[in-house]
């Protein structure tokens, strides 16, 4: 009976200390709210087009324990109660501090995040909640800030063309992918014919998608082709929404030697143009044979016709021969003179039929050709 009596006491005595240290860690989450919100000011308007940032900042909680609390600022639309904000987030020093400087381009991206849309004006409301991990704390205030949202998007890392107007149809795995050209730039050279399309951010799962609407990138839709089957170049800028459409009327292989153009290269999908069982031959030249030539785009755009010249990253060039690396047959932007950064067929080229294939599309690491000699 006094073993049992013992046991009963220490088990009291166990539940006793572990009830007083179950209150005092409670009892250290203790903080109260945000009582005070200081910047920015209510109503205050921002133009996120700049390049600048937004200072959020406001009175400090305070804990039981006198220990620090961490606040995560949150966001809402200007009819929302935090129930469920659009977005939240640490405040800086990861959560320590009082104060969030946030750039334009995030503030505009959590803008999109509430409704606004690209080159429109709205409202987003904001408060801090304060705790130290558990028993978080609303701020009983609130300030709304009033937001105008530039044109652009954020730039994903992969877009993709798709849909009924396109070479590979709707099948979302299947999608025509951009060269991504820049930070924030993409194209593709593409044929399209009467359909829907819309670019993509991926090809699998349920990517992020947008339409273009005349020279405007907008989000969350698709748009309708209605014009002929033709081969276009989009050019895209997520940085400000901007789209260049223009159509590839043709593309013309440039032989310097004789002074004209040799033939055309017919489209033939993903992005390349494939000239076939084209006879070659070389210029006699009091010193040798000449075989030098290069490339000319013609396009229309907005209604005026432009021409574009590709040839050679160098100058010039010698022969190309079986040790010459695959970058010798890159395209770039050349100009429109007879003889500047002109390519050169290799020996067996002379009197001879070729195939030759311009490849603009992401199978290659830059823009090529090649040069297949059939005998």
């Amino acid at each position: 009976m006094k073993t049992i009596f013992t046991k009963l006491i220490l088990m009291s005595i166990t539940a006793f200390i572990i009830g007083c240290s179950d209150d005092d860690t409670l009892s250290h989450t203790e903080v109260s709210p945000v009582n005070a919100l200081y910047a920015p000011e209510d109503n205050t308007f921002m133009n996120l087009g700049a390049q600048s940032s937004a200072l959020f900042e406001w009175q400090a909680a305070k804990a039981e324990d006198n220990g620090v609390v961490l606040y995560d600022v949150a966001f809402d639309t200007e009819e929302g109660d935090f129930s469920d904000p659009v977005y939240v987030m640490p405040s800086d020093g990861k959560g320590f501090q009082q104060t969030l400087n946030l750039p334009f381009s995030e503030l505009s991206r959590i803008a999109g995040m509430a409704g606004i849309q690209p080159e429109n004006t709205g409202k987003l409301k904001w408060t801090v909640f304060a705790s130290k991990g558990l028993n978080i704390q609303q701020s009983e205030v609130s300030r709304v800030i009033e937001v105008e949202r530039p044109g652009g998007f954020p730039t994903p890392d992969e877009l993709y063309l798709t849909g009924t107007a396109t070479e590979t149809g709707d099948d979302l795995s299947a999608a025509s992918a951009f060269t991504k050209t820049g930070a924030s730039t993409f194209e593709i050279y593409t044929a399209l014919k009467a359909g829907e399309y819309q670019l993509v951010t991926r090809n699998t799962g349920t990517p992020d998608t947008y339409f273009i609407e005349g020279n405007k990138l907008r989000a969350d839709g698709s748009a309708t082709y209605e014009a002929g089957e033709a081969v276009h170049r989009i050019r895209i800028d997520f940085s400000d929404g901007s789209v260049t459409v223009a159509q590839v009327e043709k593309m013309e292989l440039w032989f310097a030697p004789f002074g004209e153009f040799l033939f055309e290269l017919p489209y033939a999908g993903n992005g390349t143009w494939k000239a076939e069982n084209e006879y070659i031959e070389f210029k006699q030249e009091s010193w040798g044979r000449d075989e030098r030539y290069k490339f000319r785009m013609t396009l229309t755009e907005g209604g005026n016709t432009l021409e574009e010249w590709y040839g050679s990253a160098n100058a010039d060039n010698v022969r190309p021969d079986e040790n010459t690396p695959g970058s010798y047959w890159y395209m770039v932007p050349a100009p429109d003179d007879d003889w500047t950064n002109t390519f050169k067929f290799g020996d067996a080229a002379d009197e001879s039929n070729v195939d030759i294939e311009v490849i603009f599309n992401t199978e290659v690491p830059e823009y090529t050709h090649v040069v297949t000699v059939l005998d």
